[in-house]
């Protein structure tokens, strides 16, 4: 392994964001020792203790934490310039890194990627699924896909989806056994498959609306799972109402698997956008992937 300045800075900062030197030696395709070995000699050359180990976790000292903030951004623009200019003349290399929600990787991922890659073999695409919401500058990502009421306002916003709607659905075995809500107060007496919110630990509450009025209803029940695909498919198995993505059920709903529940009280959402810092743009490599976002994402939900 090349142990020269600029590679023990970018071996350090890989450990410090993924806060494991494993994991930072699968990232980078050398072995953990190597990586132990560059983070140790770029703390004999500094003088100081950048990372505080044990067997259980990797945290950043106060010295650690201001080489990140201050070093971080310029070197990742240096490889990203010094990948650059090894690229044969009209082909762009480098690497795009993603952080997404999974119930947007249908529509959102699956439909660029592969594409994407074909065209542009020298860009390697991360793909990180995550639903919680993530500081994409702070933690070393390109940009990220989430729906547009929950991004920052100072972030570029690319348009990848249309709007749709987020539905309560139920089994027809199911609704027949508990029958039918016809309003948001009835859903407390129903047996719902809740998700637990990853930052606070606490339920969600399922969101409705209508007209001006607006619902939060503190629903529970037996399950609960962090995945809108998982959710549909076991309300499809009569073990609970779903609050899901609509076009994630459509051909359950066509087929009659799955019935609209409290459908005027349906709340519409603006869509998935994928978001990024505007310095960002001056990236080739997601300039490509933005553009091919727009090309290929589903705009038609």
């Amino acid at each position: 392994m090349n142990t020269a300045p600029l590679s023990q800075l970018q071996v350090f900062l890989a450990v410090a964001r993924l806060r494991s030197f494993s994991g930072a030696a699968r990232e980078l395709g050398v072995s953990t020792p190597a990586v132990s070995q560059a983070v140790r000699q770029l703390e004999e050359q500094l003088r100081v203790v950048l990372l505080t180990r044990t067997t259980r976790s990797v945290s950043l000292t106060d010295a650690g934490r201001r080489l990140v903030e201050g070093a971080g951004p310029a070197l990742g623009q240096a490889l990203a310039t010094l990948t650059e200019v090894s690229a044969k003349p009209g082909e762009t290399v480098g690497r795009v890194r993603l952080s997404v929600p999974r119930a947007a990787v249908p529509y959102v991922i699956t439909p660029v990627v592969h594409t994407f890659r074909e065209r542009h073999p020298r860009i390697e695409v991360e793909v990180v699924i995550e639903e919680r919401f993530v500081d994409i500058v702070a933690e070393g990502y390109d940009a990220g896909v989430r729906l547009s009421e929950s991004i920052e306002r100072d972030m570029v916003q690319v348009r990848l989806t249309d709007a749709f709607r987020f539905i309560v659905v139920g089994a027809p075995g199911y609704l027949e056994r508990h029958g039918t809500p016809q309003r948001p107060e009835d859903l407390l007496r129903h047996e719902c498959i809740t998700f637990r919110m990853r930052t606070t630990g606490a339920l969600y509450a399922w969101e409705l609306e209508r007209g001006r009025r607006n619902w939060r209803v503190p629903v529970r029940g037996g399950v609960v799972s962090n995945d809108n695909q998982l959710s549909a498919s076991l309300a499809e198995q009569g073990l609970g109402l779903a609050y899901v993505l609509e076009p994630l059920v459509a051909e359950q709903l066509r087929t009659g698997r799955l019935q609209r529940v409290l459908e005027s009280y349906a709340p519409t959402v603006p869509g998935f956008f994928l978001y990024f810092p505007s310095r960002a743009q001056r990236s080739p490599a997601l300039r490509l992937f933005v553009d091919a976002a727009r090309e290929l994402a589903a705009h038609a939900l």
